[in-house]
């Protein structure tokens, strides 16, 4: 069962990370390759902007992981400790 759906997710992963032959045909092989459908960006500008965000949403996810883990809120006048009750 295990071995079927490893299969089935890589199976998966494949068809969606491979661009149909006529997306494949319009993109330069530089870039995004076969990683993505439609049109590429056309000027270094929207590289930038892409890149940007990338950078925005790992960094958000890092630190959304991080105060997830160990928040370090120690003040007895937050709201959490309105709604938990440690006694």
């Amino acid at each position: 069962m295990k071995k079927v759906f490893i299969t089935t997710i890589f199976t998966i992963a494949t068809m969606v990370l491979c661009a149909c032959p006529v997306c494949e045909r319009a993109k330069a092989k530089i870039a995004f390759g076969r990683l993505s459908h439609g049109a590429l960006p056309t000027s270094k500008w929207e590289y930038v902007a892409v890149w940007i965000v990338v950078l925005m949403v790992v960094l958000t996810l890092i630190y959304s992981i991080k105060w997830l883990i160990n928040p370090k809120e120690k003040n007895q006048n937050h709201i959490k400790y309105s709604i938990l009750n440690f006694e």
